[in-house]
Parts: structure tokens; sequence; C-alpha cells
């Protein structure tokens, strides 16, 4: 720490946050990683060579899925009576606003979290993976993006790890990554004694600087070479960490990421409307879920501003 001496207090106390969440996702992910290697699997019969000191790293949301997980996830907890009616409004106007606006508002986030973190207080860690498990079938699976799906298989074909990078809970971004057959997740950390939920975050949310932070220390711990490693993010918040790899992708993204990726010619995808992807060359029917789903985040918006 001591080569954060030249920074303010205040500015030293969120670097050190995002180092401490950053670590924190990192050693859960390998952990949740090698449990997983633990299980026994039958050997391919041609086994996949690949490049041993190279990853693929994977935003969640908008870039592997529509919309929010953690929204979602609200959504099936409410189902489970977990919360009251008037919180399940508030996670439905944030997601109308996510899927609207197609970025990462900090209040909405924040406010999403906290929301979040009372609900599952004095909850255990184990009945919260196991619901998870039932609302990705319920609300996740039929949003994840088909051509982002390709380029993380592609990745796996090749060899190569491929691991989620979110600021949803690490529990659900682990449920997402082995429904889906990727090697593992970075996630928040949420604190567990005795594994139950205390309410609080070890660290700080995984977001912008701290993402960034979590590849670097799993990079370090997994023996990766970063510039041999790609990553892929719809956000401009994410451009510490795309910034980090050889291999940086803009992946359905914001203004800011589209301008930032043109300018250091990084590639792009857009997987969410058919003029859109008509422009790099992606089927056009891969968006017609987001153009379904965005017209029904409108219709909710509307109602609610007359």
């Amino acid at each position: 720490m001591a080569a954060l001496g030249w920074l303010t207090p205040r500015r030293r106390s969120a670097t050190a946050r995002s180092v401490l969440a950053g670590e924190a996702s990192a050693e859960a992910a390998r952990k949740s990683s090698q449990e997983a290697e633990d299980v026994p699997t039958e050997e391919p019969e041609f086994p996949v060579l690949g490049d041993e000191q190279a990853a693929a790293f994977f935003d969640l949301d908008n870039t592997v899925m529509q919309g929010a997980a953690l929204f979602h996830f609200g959504r099936g907890l409410y189902k489970r009576k977990f919360f009251e009616t008037r919180d399940l409004a508030k996670f439905a106007w944030q997601q109308a606003w996510f899927r609207l606006a197609g970025v990462e508002d900090p209040e909405h986030m924040q406010d999403a979290r906290d929301s979040a973190l009372s609900i599952v207080k004095g909850h255990r860690v184990s009945e919260l993976m196991s619901i998870g498990e039932e609302i990705y079938d319920e609300y996740m699976a039929e949003r994840i993006w088909p051509g982002t799906r390709a380029l993380a298989q592609a990745h796996l074909d090749a060899g190569q790890k491929v691991w989620l990078v979110t600021a949803a809970p690490v529990e659900i971004a682990q449920v997402i990554a082995r429904r889906l057959g990727l090697t593992g997740a970075l996630g928040t950390v949420a604190e567990s004694v005795d594994g139950v939920y205390t309410g609080k975050l070890v660290g700080e949310p995984l977001h912008g600087p701290a993402k960034a932070e979590a590849v670097r220390a799993l990079a370090s711990a997994e023996g990766l070479d970063l510039t041999r490693c790609a990553a892929y993010s719809d956000s401009h918040n994410d451009i510490p960490m795309l910034s980090l790899v050889g291999h940086p992708y803009a992946i359905n993204p914001d203004a800011k990421l589209r301008k930032h990726a043109r300018k250091l010619d990084w590639r792009l995808r857009d997987y969410r409307t058919g003029r859109k992807a008509a422009k790099v060359g992606i089927p056009a029917a891969a968006g017609v879920g987001a153009v379904a789903g965005g017209t029904a985040a409108a219709i909710a918006l509307h109602r609610r501003r007359r």
C-alpha cells in the first residue's frame, strides 16, 4: 500500500477498497473453479489444445445477457416472497431504466445493491445458491445473447478458460457461469459468517476499477499473460478492464465506449438491433428479443409518467 502514499486519504481509501474487492472476488472465483475441477469428468475424445497463458473475461449485464442479472434475481426473490410488492416496483423501474438507457447508472445500481443486501441479510449462502439455479431458468436463460455466447464458446473450444466479470453477487455470477459451461466468475463478494449473509460487502461492488483489480489478481494467481488475453464489455465503466488485455472487444457498446473503441481501433460487435447488427455483419435475428424487451420497458416507462 506504500505506493499509494501520494494520493489523498479519500482517494487512497477508495483505491484500497477496489483492490480489496478485486482480490476477494478473485479468491472466490478460483475457489469455485477448483471445486468444479475436482468433480470427475470424462476425457474428451480429442483434447483441445490452446494457449495456457491466455483467457477471456466477459462482462455480464448487457454483454452476455440482456438487462441486469441483479434485477432478474430480485424478481425471482419476490416470487418467493422475500420482500413486498413496493420493493418489486422499485426493481422493475430500475430494470426499465437499464434497458432503455443501455448503460449502468451508478445511482440506480447502488440502490439495487443496497436493496439486495438488505433482502438477503440473515439468509444462508447455500439457500441463495439453490434459488439462483431456479431463477436462472425462469428469467435469465432466454436472455443470453447468442452472439456473445458463441464468442465465449470459441475461446473454450480453443482450450482457454473463460470467466464472467460482473458487479452482480458472485454467487449469482457463478450459477450463470456454470450453466453456460464457463470456467468461473468474478463478482461482488457479500460478507457471510458461518454461511449466513451479514448484509455487508467485502470491499466494494466489483465495478469499474475494481473489475480491473479482480482480473489482475486472477491473472497473477492463474499465471496468465494479460497481453494474450481478451476482454468483452458493453460499458465505458469497464475501460480499465478492457485496457488491461491485449485483445479488448466492445460488445453492444454504450456511446462512450463506442467512441473510445473506435479511437483505439478495438473490435466492436452489436447484437441489439437488425440495423446496428448489419453494420458489423451480425445476423439481424440476434437482436429481435432485445427489441421486444426494449419496447416493453418503454411501455412501462410511459405508464409511470402518466
